[in-house]
């Protein structure tokens, strides 16, 4: 009987606290937000934090309260970007995908190992002993970190070089892979970008070398073949202005240690529909790279010395110039000759000015008179 009592005393309690429950609820309800709602249908629910937020809850809080742009999931691109600027009626600007990328060449076949490292396999603990087991310290250590965090599987070590690989069609941008990794060697980047550097050693020279051999060595070579002003040193290291870059690849050509890379495979080439051209040689006096020829009034052709960099698509008036994909390996030695830039025209001074310039020399001249007839007396 007292079995029978106590079940249900403790089953009326439990029910008076599940009405108050219910009734602190109703009263103490926060108001839905119907925006905040479909912004949070439209977000891809892989809560990675990508976006800076905790979640795509947190992340549609923000977009609907203002504190974050449409385009704030990373992994939603520019879709998911549409559809939450339509349903907060403001336009959603185009954003581009950026991909993580190894910003090392140092696997075990490059940058050889100092000691034998069998300890615990995760990048960070490795960090502590000796920066790491690889003779560059700036170097990838393989160990997976990177692989752990990735919600999206596009991100696996190559075993038998001990260095990270990245699918870039997996990649969603979230960056939990950059914020891991404790060398900093991952890196987001645009997608249609195909040149990178991939070193981050400061170092010069024969101090890079001794360790690896794909490594930066600070010789500038890329910046002097760029045309375009796209990359300036910093820290020894060249950096990539992509708003400036064109693709033409020319810095990946010319850099002795392969540290510049660049997918050769998706380089361009500038092809002249003859049917169009009127051999204007707009197109050929702005090619820097000696890859067209022709003579004014007749068809132009470009030469196999063409980088694909586009920009006599650009200035050609009768649009008769397209850019494809080539076919066959750049020669350099192709390129023709470049016209001298002719010198700079001396500026023509103004009659108030010729006046000023006479009144100053005459000013000069009586001062050496005058000097010269105090030395004679």
């Amino acid at each position: 009987m007292n079995i029978v009592w106590a079940v249900v005393v403790l089953g009326g309690m439990g029910a008076l606290l599940g009405l108050l429950l219910t009734l602190t609820a109703k009263i103490f309800a926060v108001p839905s937000n119907p925006v905040r709602d479909a912004v949070r249908e439209v977000l891809p629910g892989a809560n990675c934090g990508g976006c800076g937020f905790p979640g795509c809850d947190g992340c549609a809080d923000a977009i609907a309260a203002g504190k974050a742009p449409v385009n704030a999931c990373p992994v939603g691109g520019s879709d998911v970007a549409k559809k939450v600027g339509a349903i907060l009626g403001v336009e959603a600007e185009e954003s581009e995908k950026r991909v993580a990328r190894v910003v090392c060449q140092g696997g075990t076949d490059n940058c050889r190992p100092v000691f034998d490292y069998h300890g615990i396999q995760d990048c960070t603990v490795a960090c502590a002993i000796n920066d790491g087991y690889k003779g560059c310290k700036y170097a990838c250590l393989g160990l997976g970190t990177c692989e752990r965090v990735c919600p999206f599987g596009a991100i696996h070590v190559d075993t038998a070089r001990r260095i990270a690989v990245v699918d870039e069609e997996k990649c969603q941008s979230c960056g939990k892979c950059v914020a891991a990794c404790p060398k900093q060697v991952l890196e987001l980047k645009p997608l249609r970008q195909k040149v990178d550097i991939t070193c981050r050693n400061p170092g010069m020279g024969k101090a890079v070398t001794v360790h690896c051999q794909t490594g930066c060595i600070a010789c500038q070579r890329c910046v002097k073949a760029c045309k375009f002003e796209a990359i300036h040193m910093e820290n020894n290291l060249p950096v990539i202005d992509y708003s400036k870059c064109r693709q033409c690849m020319m810095c990946a050509e010319v850099c002795p240690t392969a540290a510049m890379k660049a997918d050769f495979d998706l380089r361009n080439v500038a092809v002249i529909d003859r049917d169009t051209c009127i051999g204007c040689g707009m197109c050929k006096r702005t090619c820097q790279f000696g890859a067209i020829v022709g003579e004014p009034r007749q068809k132009h052709l470009v030469n196999d010395a063409c980088t694909g960099c586009g920009e006599c698509a650009k200035k050609c008036p009768k649009k008769c110039i397209t850019i494809k994909n080539r076919t066959r390996p750049r020669d350099p030695q192709a390129a023709v000759e470049l016209p001298k830039a002719a010198p700079a025209a001396k500026p023509q001074l103004t009659p108030e000015q010729q006046a000023k310039v006479q009144a100053a020399l005459a000013a000069k001249a009586a001062r050496e008179n005058a000097a010269k007839a105090e030395k004679a007396e």
